[in-house]
């Protein structure tokens, strides 16, 4: 059926659903929950990539102002190459800690050297005994005692006092103590120490802790006694007195001791815990805490110009040979570049921040030719953050902070502009969106100093900014680049999705595509960026996106909405079906302009999800209002679609059920189906505006009349069916199809309420109530319910028209088979059991295939047709004066029907009974014979006597007797009788009858004496 049309309400309705479920769900997978980015900023292990990410963020239009690439060396080394060389090579030779202890493990460190600075084996091999002849330099080993745990006691209360002395076994004579903590098995302490080292291989630290044992008299110590704990403790303090009393000494008692060798601490340091041992003890004394690093006492200046140009020409090296793509760089160098890093920062005496402050400087340097890692600067901020906060550097430092920062920006904001390039749900693009928005974020709780521009409009064209000021608000520079981005992405779509073609059809799916994608833009923003953005920047990144996209779309749509919808003329309908409509603008043009409604309906309620409170205020909140005449020309349509489709449904209905298990048949469903295609096209289009959803539910409602249509064109297919003739009769058969078009009409009759409901009409008339007015409101209903009742009550009449109609033709077989019957009843015919057969027949077709409501309708209407029909035979054959057999058979065949008819719980003697009674009164009267009417006479004489209360003629007194087949008579008297002469008298006699006088005819009529002038006879005489 839907051929007809071209799946007209179809393409409205279930298609298009579907359709937009299919765009929805497809190309916008959630994030899995393992790759949603989270505080990704520590992670350095940045995964692999096909170098996507990298040519993607490259392709920018933003170039830093140091544009020229220059070669590696030259660049970053300038004139002071062999100083630094020589250097390095210095600190190699007298390296500190377990990094390249022996030898041979320093090889391939001067080969790796030799090969980053690019220098021939003579200048190597000349620069390497310089280095020789130097002496060698002066190490410090920095130790920090920080805490011990589990130490045993040694004082009487089950406490100790401990404190530690340290020294090198080099120098024992430069011992240095930590302070006392009282009464306590786990002190901390948190010390420092430097101790002047030879870097000799052999040399051990050696830290003792001895439990402090302060100066007292054996008084002062029997006065502790009190503070014992245990047995153990009282025989400590025993000892104590003993040893105080004998010798007067007071030694610090030892705890336990260790030993740490220097040739196992790394040159980047080294926190660890030491078990404490004592000799002749098995068990452990306890556990200590230490950190333990070297340095020396090199120019910090110095050494920060060093470290930074050693680090330029490290990175520069590694990146050369490992080939990274650009972005990739994790932060991680080779072994070689970390050892030879390491030394140098250590013998330096590099502070921490110092080294994070040249990481960043010249990470950023080398970053604008070659690209790393968002997240290794990310993770160096971090680090830096709190020394800037705190003013913990010079102001030199912080200078070249910003610079490296001014260099590091362009990258930045190229990436969220540029953001669109990138794989979506690829995790290591999420893990480097995360890293700038956290490089950006933690870079504006900073203060620049006082002139610094980070944003020279020489650098950054797109941004607004005012040439006359220092700019440094990155807040707003966020804002502007992802603006700037939509609205770049937004000429991308306009320009990689143009259309050639000039018809309004290709215009509206223009529309749809450029919606479709900018849609799309925004739920990937929401699915897989915007919490990133909130996250690290309390950035309303879809919401930003949103307000922009808003604009666009309602500038772009809208006239050509506005346009379209004013060139829809008004639909005209022929006279003749076969030219159809008269204006046959393309009704396809509806289906893409209602799909073009869809989708700007979803991007506006979705800026109602994302902008709740500046909803209302958006040019593309009211849409619908561009839509408006399509919406009512596609209404108008449906009505006549629907009205086509039916007639066709009608036409190819076979008249069988659908399933065994339902009583209507294909037509039925197809016609529904149009309702149902319709309420989905109604919940789709979802009108906010409650004065257009009354005027659009109205149409729609109007469309309900359709099944009076169907009802009509159900009815005309039907008629006919059943009828049968022959030579000798014409007869009317019920057939299925009679019971399948009643039940198919039933059945659309029943769904027009629900239909009705399910379009949500009393929400609207609710919202009309608190738009306009309570009145206005009932008033809606009024007028809206009046056409829903006006359809239902149309339609209900049509199914009792049917039903009259299968009477009606019921009628005049029955009318034969009683006029036969009461002809012939009496004569060995079977004409009683044709009429029994034939309403048998035609009844049990009705009660299979009709509901029961109809079925105990259409019964009524036969049985009330079979009695007007029953009465109309008895009135005109006693016009023709018929025999009394007739009439008696009439009124046989009238019992056997009232049997008949009063089958089941159901009894129809209720229809029409003042019928039935006359009926019945007049059959049963002329089909007396004479003396049955005479014998009727005396009857109703009878009862009238026995209904008497006064006696006017006078009363007889008889006595009778049965005796056997006797009947005895006894004439007793009379009194009161009524005279019957003028003398007031009367001559009374009593004449015996029996009756009915045809069964008595052989009888001898007794008789009395006649009794002269008389009122009260006297007559006692028997008769047998």
């Amino acid at each position: 059926i839907q051929e007809l049309d071209g799946s007209f309400f179809e393409k409205f309705g279930t298609l298009l659903k579907e359709q937009h479920a299919e765009q929805e769900e497809g190309g916008m997978a959630p994030v899995c929950e393992e790759e949603e980015p989270g505080n990704v900023e520590l992670q350095l292990d940045v995964p692999a990539d096909n170098g996507g990410v990298g040519m993607a963020l490259q392709d920018s239009d933003s170039e830093p102002e140091e544009s020229d690439k220059h070669e590696f060396i030259t660049d970053a080394m300038g004139w002071n190459i062999e100083e630094l060389y020589s250097e390095i090579l210095y600190e190699i030779l007298h390296i500190v800690g377990c990094d390249a202890s022996a030898e041979e493990e320093r090889t391939p460190l001067f080969s790796y050297l030799q090969e980053a600075f690019k220098l021939d084996h003579e200048k190597h091999n000349h620069l390497l005994e310089m280095a020789r002849a130097k002496e060698a330099p002066n190490i410090l080993l920095n130790v920090e005692v920080i805490e011990a745990k589990d130490l045993r006691p040694k004082d009487a209360n089950g406490l100790s006092d401990p404190f530690c002395t340290l020294f090198l076994t080099s120098t024992t004579a430069h011992r240095y103590n930590t302070s006392v903590k009282q009464e306590t098995l786990s002190p901390v302490w948190e010390e420092h120490f430097s101790l002047r080292t030879d870097n000799s291989f052999s040399v051990f630290l050696l830290c003792n802790f001895r439990d402090f044992d302060p100066a007292e008299t054996v008084r002062e110590k029997m006065m502790k006694i009190g503070e014992v704990k245990g047995v153990k403790g009282l025989r400590k303090l025993m000892k104590e007195i003993a040893v105080t009393a004998s010798t007067g000494k007071h030694d610090n008692e030892l705890v336990g001791s260790a030993t740490l060798p220097l040739k196992n601490i790394p040159a980047s340091g080294q926190t660890l815990w030491c078990t404490l041992e004592k000799r002749g003890k098995a068990k452990k004394q306890g556990d200590v805490k230490i950190r333990l690093s070297f340095s020396s006492e090199k120019n910090s200046q110095v050494a920060s110009q060093e470290h930074r140009h050693l680090l330029r020409l490290m990175l520069l090296h590694e990146l050369e040979n490992s080939k990274v793509e650009p972005f990739q760089w994790n932060g991680e160098f080779c072994q070689a570049a970390e050892t030879i890093l390491t030394q140098h920062l250590v013998q330096c005496g590099m502070s921490a921040v110092s080294v994070t402050l040249a990481e960043w400087s010249e990470f950023a340097s080398v970053h604008v030719d070659h690209p790393l890692s968002f997240i290794v600067f990310s993770v160096l901020l971090q680090k830096l953050v709190k020394p800037l906060q705190n003013r913990l550097i010079t102001d030199d430092e912080e200078k070249m902070f910003w610079e490296a920062a001014k260099k590091l920006l362009p990258s930045c904001f190229n990436g969220v502009r540029k953001i669109r390039k990138l794989t979506h749900s690829d995790k290591n693009t999420l893990h480097q969106l995360s890293a700038i928005l956290s490089i950006l974020s933690q870079l504006a709780t900073l203060q620049p100093p006082d002139g610094t521009d980070l944003f020279p409009p020489s650098v950054y064209g797109w941004l607004p900014v005012n040439e006359n000021e220092p700019n440094c608000d990155i807040r707003a520079a966020l804002d502007a680049a992802v603006s700037q981005g939509a609205e770049d992405w937004f000429s991308h779509i306009l320009e990689n999705n143009s259309t050639n073609e000039s018809s309004k059809e290709a215009h509206l799916n223009h529309l749809i595509r450029i919606t479709q994608l900018v849609r799309t833009d925004l739920q990937k923003a929401i699915e897989f960026h915007d919490r990133i953005f909130q996250q690290s920047f309390n950035f309303p990144y879809a919401k930003t996106l949103y307000k922009i996209y808003e604009t666009k779309i309602a500038e772009f749509v809208e006239p050509v909405v506005t346009e379209v919808c004013k060139s829809l003329k008004p639909l005209k309908f022929n006279d003749t079906e076969a030219d159809g409509i008269y204006d046959n603008d393309p009704l396809l043009m509806g289906t893409t302009l209602f799909e073009l409604y869809l989708i700007v309906q979803r991007f506006a309620v979705l800026g109602t999800g994302l902008c709740p409170a500046d909803s209302d205020m958006f040019i593309i909140h009211k849409f619908h209002l561009w839509f408006h005449a399509g919406v009512a020309q596609w209404l108008d349509i449906a009505l006549y679609k629907a009205l086509q489709r039916i007639k066709k449904a009608v036409e190819i209905d076979h008249l069988v059920p659908v399933d065994s298990s339902v009583k209507y048949s294909s037509s039925a469903v197809d016609t529904l189906a149009i309702f149902y295609q319709i309420k989905i096209f109604w919940k789709q289009l979802a009108w906010p505006d409650v004065e257009g959803s009354y005027t659009f539910v109205a149409k729609i409602i109007d469309i309900c009349r359709c099944s009076v249509f169907y009802a009509d064109r159900m009815s005309e297919k039907v008629e006919g069916m059943g009828e049968s003739q022959n030579a000798y009769e014409k007869k009317f058969e019920v057939t299925n199809e009679w019971c399948l078009a009643i039940n198919n009409i039933d059945y659309v009759q029943q769904s027009i309420q629900a239909f009705v409901g399910e379009l949500g009409m009393e929400e609207i008339v609710t919202s009309l109530a608190n738009f306009r007015s309570q009145t206005a409101a009932d008033h809606c209903q009024r007028t809206l319910q009046l056409v829903i009742d006006n359809a239902v009550d149309t339609v209900g009449n049509k199914i009792l028209e049917l039903l009259e109609k299968v009477a009606e033709k019921m009628a005049p077989p029955i009318k034969r088979f009683l006029l036969e019957g009461a002809e012939l009843l009496r004569q060995e015919n079977n004409c009683m059991d044709r009429l029994m057969k034939y309403l048998d027949d035609n009844l049990l077709t009705l009660h299979s295939h009709l509901n029961t409501d109809n079925f105990n309708r259409i019964l009524a209407i036969i049985w009330e047709n079979l009695s007007h029909t029953m009465y109309d035979l008895v009135e005109s054959n006693l016009e023709r004066k018929r025999p009394p057999s007739f009439f008696l058979n009439l009124h046989e065949t009238l019992k056997i029907l009232v049997g008949f008819f009063k089958q089941g719980e159901e009894k129809n003697d209720t229809n029409n009974p003042a019928i039935l009674q006359q009926m019945e009164h007049l059959l049963l009267l002329h089909g007396m014979e004479t003396w049955e009417l005479i014998h009727q006479y005396h009857l109703e004489r009878r009862e009238e006597q026995i209904a008497m209360e006064v006696a006017t003629c006078g009363l007889l007194t008889v006595r009778v007797q049965f005796v056997e087949d006797l009947l005895r008579i006894e004439i007793l008297n009379a009194r009161n009788l009524h005279p019957m002469d003028a003398s007031g008298c009367c001559d009374p006699y009593v004449k015996v009858h029996l009756l009915p006088e045809e069964k008595f005819t052989t009888v001898t009529k007794p008789r009395t004496k006649t009794h002269k002038k008389t009122l009260f006879p006297l007559f006692d005489e028997n008769f047998t």
